[in-house]
């Protein structure tokens, strides 16, 4: 088992396992910039981490949005919020434009996540995309691995875009996401373009599927050995994993929603990405865990089989055919996450409403 020993930080000593990388999970730009010095090559966002930003560095743009509303004349709400949104990831692309440049186009690109009401519309996301992709070279667009979203995948890795698959929780829907890419690249192929340049990720929102699975297992008086349920995204990662790998695909894994360190120790060593919010960071930069390749290591068998065995919604999430792509958007993780993200995007718009429309009533 490797080990890398140093007096590097935890997260520099697991940026310097060759095929391990991660981003940092907002676009923030001072966590942006404490990531960067960390070893992250990449950044992510969507309307939840946004708002978040928003509400923490206020002072940085509230002269901004009151100029975008000035200049802006006729623009509603959606259309001020979303200028917002794409100036915040061209400010983080820029802070990612040298690794980017270092390292060939290949890292330092900036995850900007589409309209996630799109969920249903595969030509919106498709557009939104390619408007995204405009913005900056070293940008990659956020699609869901909902049925529409696979469809937009191929769609997008077909014109040349660089895809991250967002909202998937399951193998399955890993798998679908990779196809789709593969579909992509093949229609690319076929009229004679390159698509080796292309950097497609699939997220798998690891701590999602075991907050699903706790959710049902209060729900339905489960009774569980304390902690197995923290190692159910872990064992859908690294089944995923192991498929991926078998299979050559040209997408990378990236692993989401961070709950626990294991999150990111289990996956050290392996060729993913990981996707860490700045609390996270700074925790496990603190903390005394080892940094080693553990990613080859399998997870304790008695666990995942009472995962198995107990939780219908985990067999779906484990078995490579556990779901038709018609039914990854009825999957309760999937449901839950796009009503956070749905609800994270209106009050976002509210927030933009107010600097439009100021509250009289609180002057």
């Amino acid at each position: 088992m490797k080990m890398v020993t140093s007096s590097l930080s935890p997260l520099q000593q697991t940026a310097a396992f060759p095929l391990t990388d991660y981003w940092n999970d907002s676009c923030s730009i001072e966590e942006l910039q404490y990531a960067i010095a960390n070893g992250a090559v990449g950044a992510t966002s969507n309307p939840t981490i946004v708002l978040a930003v928003l509400k923490k560095e206020l002072p940085l743009w509230r002269d901004r949005i009151h100029q975008i509303i000035a200049v802006n004349p006729e623009a509603n709400e959606v259309e001020i919020a979303w200028q917002v949104i794409e100036e915040m990831g061209v400010k983080a692309a820029a802070l990612l434009m040298p690794v980017f440049t270092r390292e060939n186009g290949r890292k330092g690109r900036i995850s900007l996540q589409t309209n996630p009401t799109f969920y249903r519309n595969a030509k919106a996301i498709v557009e939104q995309a390619v408007r995204f992709d405009s913005l900056a070279p070293n940008i990659q667009v956020k699609v869901p691995a909902t049925a529409a979203g696979i469809a937009a995948a191929e769609e997008v890795t077909y014109r040349g875009l660089h895809l991250n698959a967002t909202v998937c929780f399951t193998v399955p829907q890993a798998i679908a996401v990779a196809e789709a890419v593969e579909r992509g690249i093949q229609r690319r192929t076929t009229e004679g373009k390159d698509s080796a340049h292309l950097t497609p990720a699939c997220t798998l929102m690891v701590g999602r599927l075991d907050d699903w699975l706790k959710v049902v297992a209060k729900k339905e008086g489960i009774t569980i050995v304390p902690g197995h349920l923290d190692w159910a995204g872990i064992a859908a990662i690294k089944k995923a994993y192991g498929i991926f790998r078998q299979r050559g695909y040209q997408t990378r894994l990236l692993a989401a929603a961070y709950r626990h360190h294991m999150h990111w120790s289990e996956l050290i060593g392996g060729d993913v990405i990981m996707t860490i919010p700045y609390d996270w960071q700074v925790q496990f930069n603190r903390s005394s865990v080892d940094v080693k390749e553990r990613m080859q290591n399998s997870v304790n068998t008695e666990t995942v089989a009472e995962l198995y065995s107990k939780f219908a919604d985990f067999r779906r999430a484990y078995e490579e055919n556990g779901m038709a792509v018609e039914e990854f958007d009825g999957y309760g993780a999937t449901v839950r996450t796009l009503r956070t993200f749905i609800g994270a995007y209106y009050e976002l718009l509210s927030f933009v409403r107010n600097f439009m429309l100021p509250d009289p009533d609180k002057k």
